[in-house]
């Protein structure tokens, strides 16, 4: 579905939009999904188990939840996210979910098409995002409930598509098939543009300060929208977002939109960590597991007499020492941090319900490299180890913690230490808008500053994000996002019509 032909320049006649979502991952899908109408209201005999949560749902059960006080709703909540509103979200959708309880969500959904605010979101791939390009042969770290959207149950999916969930946990493949069928399941697809790719979002109108911009705003020739129902709405143009749409054919076709809004939901997966050594750059450095998995596929490691080279202690290296053992492939594992710290992810997750991650971390305590020791035959650890560099005979200079350095032989060394977003068409790569001013956006250490219960950002008016670009890395909490934003957005849509409906005269008549 194109978007819009590049033919024209800022000021003429051009496409304006109330809101342009920017990323068709889980966080895009969930925010189309509340700016297309649905509401969420408490389920007529649910009861929450929290006793105080439950009294204030009750003392407006009337009203969806989008159109209450999210930040009376989310006091005293605590939860695995620094954002309330990912909190309050999570435990309506997933009761007491972190005390082992599977109890239902205590919301039903309704559909209320005067609530639609008309969005456009864009995504380099199908609707699902970076779910569709992850390793297909690993499980989810998260339960496959914990992984659905709102109205539409995994398992319930699942078990119509006749596909054989033998677990809890699922593989990325099914979730991103179980993303893109929720697009069309619902109704979204008219809002979903595929194969987009976005070059530059900026302001067109900047004052001195927000007020001069407002009102420089307030004198700009406004433009016209049509709605779905046929009504048109007057809108500013806050924002310039320009990209191209790959056709069919390979060729690229550009445009250029305005929109009042812009929401951030890209995810973390764009640019792979970097370890900025000597050497990085050799084809033999891999940053991802797609490509290890490649590699493995095609037979490039077969018969190899060297051991793969792991870097990093999250569990997408603990993924990688899980395949290359799979395939017999002898694995040297570097990592920074003490097998004893307390901040490794695997001292986070028990032990019967990820097992295959407690394998790899008992090798790690077990199978580590001693000054007097020599590599084990299928796994060997170096922990508080750094790589120094990368020789074109693929070998490794390692140093340990004490200022030791160790030369080792490889086949091919893999970097999997994190990723991070990919902000190159916001000024400055967005580094102003994290809470670090002038440093790279990451999910961690610096995410977006956003206001904790609309989640647009405070340094950016009309400009949001969600997901883990504001910290929020696992699919139950972001959804929080995008409640917060469809109520902000949906009460700064009611006073505009309201405004518009007063200049009028308040009867309708011009």
């Amino acid at each position: 579905m194109p978007l819009i032909e590049e033919t024209v320049v800022p000021g003429d006649s051009l496409l304006t939009l109330p809101v342009v979502v920017i990323g068709n991952g889980p966080s895009g899908i969930c925010l189309s999904y509340l700016l297309s109408g649905y509401r969420p209201y408490l389920s007529p005999e649910a009861i929450h188990p929290n006793p105080v949560l439950h009294t204030k749902l009750e003392e407006a059960r009337h009203l969806s939840i989008v159109d209450q006080d999210l930040e009376y709703l989310s006091e005293g909540l605590e939860g695995r996210s620094s954002n309330p509103v990912a909190v309050l979200f999570d435990t309506l959708l997933h009761p007491d979910a972190d005390f082992g309880y599977d109890y239902p969500p205590v919301l039903h959904w309704k559909l209320e098409q005067h609530n639609y605010i008309p969005h456009i979101v864009v995504g380099k791939g199908p609707p699902g995002g970076a779910w569709h390009s992850m390793e297909g042969s690993m499980l989810t770290i998260s339960f496959g409930d914990w992984m659905e959207l709102p109205g539409l149950s995994f398992k319930e999916w699942a078990a119509n598509k006749r596909r054989n969930i033998k677990s809890d946990r699922v593989m990325p493949e099914e979730i991103a098939c179980y993303y893109k069928h929720y697009v069309k399941v619902m109704g979204l697809q008219k809002n979903f543009r595929d194969n987009v790719y976005i070059t530059s979002v900026s302001r067109l109108y900047r004052g001195k300060d927000d007020e001069d911009r407002t009102q420089l705003n307030e004198n700009i020739s406004a433009q016209h929208l049509e709605m779905e129902d046929g009504q048109k709405s007057l809108i500013k143009r806050n924002w310039e977002v320009r990209g191209y749409q790959r056709a069919t054919d390979g060729s690229h076709v550009p445009f250029c939109l305005f929109a009042e809004n812009v929401a951030l939901a890209t995810g973390t997966f764009d640019s792979p960590g970097r370890l900025q050594v000597e050497g990085e750059d050799f084809p033999f450095v891999l940053h991802s597991m797609s490509d290890f998995g490649a590699a493995i596929s095609k037979g490039k490691l077969r018969g190899k007499p060297d051991p793969v080279l792991i870097v990093g202690a999250g569990l997408t290296a603990a993924d990688a020492v899980l395949c290359a053992c799979n395939n017999n492939i002898p694995v040297i594992h570097v990592f920074r941090r003490r097998v004893t710290d307390t901040s490794l992810i695997f001292k986070q997750l028990p032990k019967k319900l990820y097992p295959e991650y407690h394998k790899v971390y008992h090798m790690m305590c077990t199978q580590s490299h001693t000054v007097d020791s020599n590599l084990h035959s299928a796994y060997t650890s170096f922990p508080e180890h750094n790589v120094l560099s990368f020789k074109p005979e693929m070998k490794c200079v390692l140093q340990s913690a004490c200022g030791l350095k160790k030369i080792l032989k490889f086949s091919v060394a893999l970097v999997l230490i994190g990723s991070h977003p990919n902000l190159f068409f916001l000024k400055d790569q967005g580094h102003s808008i994290g809470h670090h001013s002038n440093q790279p956006i990451t999910c961690k250490g610096n995410p977006i500053e956003i206001d904790p219960y609309t989640y647009e950002c405070t340094k950016e008016a009309n400009l949001f994000a969600l997901g883990p670009l504001v910290g929020d890395n696992f699919v139950r909490f972001l959804k929080g996002g995008a409640l917060g934003i469809a109520r902000c957005l949906a009460i700064r849509q009611k006073k505009k019509h309201e405004l518009i409906e007063s200049r009028d005269g308040g009867d309708g008549v011009p």
